[in-house]
């Protein structure tokens, strides 16, 4: 369970809108002095509230505008070969997400690429990595929603603390 208050979300929220603000700005931004600003920030990292603090690069003008959802079946269960499995995949750089599914899909890639023969050129990689029963693709063809933040609004925000 956590333990977080109004002002703890408030840290968190700010940064998933910027991560580069300074203790000063997210200070004055929460409405805490600088020292117990930091001092939360600090508690914030160390409980491990905070996974990183990255830039978005932006895909489209990079040279990486294609994205694919790619769904994966396998016949194969056991711990051996997800191991296996897991390690090829998470060394393949155009997956963003690789997600272990229920129900008829048994795992989930959120790929991008750069057009169609990168992605040929992936999924022939990706099918070299295990003995797998079947890949489907399926091609976004737009973007509608994209968000890094979570709704941290939907959790209850403790007391004032």
């Amino acid at each position: 369970m956590n333990h977080l208050d109004k002002f703890d979300y408030a840290i968190l929220g700010a940064l998933q809108v910027d991560g580069t603000l300074s203790v000063a700005e997210l200070a004055e931004r929460i409405g805490l002095s600088s020292t117990p600003c930091w001092k939360r920030l600090k508690r914030l990292e160390e409980d491990g509230y905070l996974d990183s603090r990255v830039a978005i690069v932006n895909r489209h003008k990079t040279g990486l505008p294609v994205t694919v959802f790619v769904s994966v079946r396998t016949s194969q269960h056991d711990e051996k070969w997800l191991q296996r499995f897991a390690a090829a995949v998470i060394a393949l750089p155009e997956v963003l997400e690789f997600h272990r599914m229920s129900g008829d899909v048994d795992y989930l890639l959120k790929v991008v690429t750069t057009d169609i023969a990168g992605y040929d050129r992936f999924y022939k990689k990706l099918i070299r990595t295990a003995n797998l029963t079947g890949v489907s693709s399926a091609f976004s063809m737009e973007q509608i929603k994209y968000t890094t933040a979570l709704p941290l609004e939907l959790v209850s925000h403790g007391s004032m603390g």
